[in-house]
């Protein structure tokens, strides 16, 4: 495994992050049967040099955050802990986000709602602190300093030791970075939809911010080509993604065919690994934010940080 510093920080992880959104559950997730348990997945974690683990409180509203808390019971201090604030499904918590699964979820950033964030965090994951504490959907209803503010004031109480944002862009970077450092960026960026991440690499250097990208196999279809024939239910949110949509659909197969699966030949991986590979060589202060359900899909992740030293 390899490490970098996240953002000015000083705090090491590596490179690839643990994504636990399908620990969680729910609906957005048809094929629930295939989760591990979350200690196996922590041990696959550990045994591969990955310290760095991502959750948030929507997922599966609270169980992800409670499965994870229970899994890192002994062994706390192996792990960068990363959660989310904003989104909550408290009576009338602020602006209207989605409803799901029974629950109605609001984006809230206010120093109030922040704080009762970070604490049911604390409480669902049984830690005094949280390693990072990212904002999960930048909302303009409050004002940044407030926002901002309010994080500095969770660091300086020792509940949190870093933060960033999700789901934002390069402007609201700029706006926050005024107020204090941002250690991370974390967006949706992979080999079929570029344009939003490399949109922010000018500003991520320019405030030494870390660049964390999640859907870099775009939940699943850049995996396999078989993938793009799996049938899913209405609420999943594979279902909603182009991929399987003409024109889309063949060239995207042929692109397996013909480019691809040469390439996972010649480097004796899998088509996972190159589409990761690929992505940490795209950005300096690249974090890869894989989500693990299953065992063999950490293990096999771990390889890819094998690839980058070969160009591709």
């Amino acid at each position: 495994m390899k490490y970098m510093d996240l953002g000015n920080t000083g705090i090491k992880v590596s490179v690839v992050a643990f994504g636990t959104w399908g620990l969680g559950g729910g609906s957005v997730w048809d094929d629930e049967g295939v989760r591990a348990k979350a200690s196996d997945l922590l041990d696959a974690a550990s045994d591969c040099g990955l310290n760095y683990i991502d959750t948030a409180p929507v997922y599966g509203m609270g169980e992800s955050e409670r499965l994870l808390g229970a899994a890192l019971k002994g062994r706390r201090g192996k792990f960068i802990v990363q959660t989310k604030c904003s989104l909550n499904w408290r009576e009338n918590g602020g602006k209207f986000k989605y409803a799901r699964d029974g629950f109605t979820v609001w984006n809230n950033t206010g120093a109030e709602a922040i704080r009762k964030d970070v604490e049911g965090s604390l409480s669902r994951l049984g830690t005094d602190f949280i390693d990072v504490l990212v904002v999960h959907y930048p909302n303009g209803a409050w004002p940044v300093e407030e926002t901002a503010d309010a994080l500095e004031e969770l660091v300086k109480e020792g509940k949190i030791r870093a933060w960033g944002l999700s789901n934002s862009t390069p402007a609201i970077l700029d706006e926050y970075s005024k107020h204090a450092h941002v250690a991370l960026v974390q967006e949706q960026y992979s080999l079929l939809a570029p344009s939003h991440g490399e949109e922010f690499f000018p500003s991520c250097r320019r405030h030494k911010t870390s660049f964390q990208c999640y859907g870099i196999l775009e939940e699943g279809y850049l995996t396999g080509p078989e993938r793009l024939s799996d049938k899913f239910g209405a609420n999943d949110i594979r279902s909603r993604l182009p991929w399987r949509q003409e024109p889309r659909r063949s060239g995207i197969l042929s692109l397996y065919k013909d480019v691809w699966a040469p390439m996972a030949e010649k480097y004796g991986c899998s088509y996972a690994n190159l589409f990761e590979a690929w992505a940490l060589s795209q950005f300096e202060g690249m974090s890869l934010l894989t989500g693990f359900r299953r065992v063999k899909s950490i293990l096999d992740t771990a390889k890819c940080v094998g690839l980058t030293s070969s160009p591709l």
